[in-house]
């Protein structure tokens, strides 16, 4: 099964839940919202032309351009990804799935925004997610241990934001 033909398939099975597409990428892709995110996910490892029993990570990924010269070519509006990364091994292929979120759930600064945990079909999504959510601030409705996985619970902030300021810093002990 080629590249269009997951992207057809999903669009036969989700019509206009398809937000965006690129079948010639490296990693060909398809976006999706939030909300309609578990279905699909759900779809490509249940539908027996597609098996994507593998998933491979979930990314985070900050769109967010912090130089003000740069900001009118930047070409995007600030903004998260979640991209998740899939295979089958039954038919030897491999896909992906984005879901863009706002930066902040809202617009209100520090109230992360949610997608729905997809570790109930993957196991490996449990780690994913919270590296994800450790990471990046990004909150996983669903998940059955949403807790720091690499820094401490008290760590404030998520580093891979581009905004993020490091702290000089952390229980006396000075960084830089």
């Amino acid at each position: 099964m080629t590249s269009a033909d997951i992207i057809s398939a999903l669009e036969k099975q989700f019509s206009d839940k398809i937000k965006g597409k690129k079948a010639d990428a490296l990693d060909p892709w398809v976006v999706v919202e939030a909300g309609d995110l578990f279905a699909v996910c759900q779809f490509l490892k249940n539908d027996p032309a597609l098996r994507f029993d593998q998933l491979n990570c979930i990314t985070g990924v900050d769109y967010l351009e912090i130089d003000p010269k740069k900001v009118a070519k930047a070409g995007f509006e600030p903004h998260l990804e979640v991209v998740y990364h899939f295979s089958s091994f039954v038919h030897k292929h491999r896909f992906v799935v984005k879901v863009m979120l706002p930066r902040w759930k809202d617009d209100k600064a520090g109230e992360l925004p949610e997608v729905p945990s997809v570790a109930s079909l993957w196991g490996t999504a449990d780690w994913h997610e919270r590296e994800t959510y450790d990471l990046c601030g990004v909150r996983f409705t669903g998940h059955p241990d949403l807790t720091r996985i690499l820094l401490s619970e008290d760590w404030e902030g998520y580093p891979l934001r581009k905004d993020y300021e490091f702290p000089l810093e952390y229980h006396g002990i000075r960084g830089r």
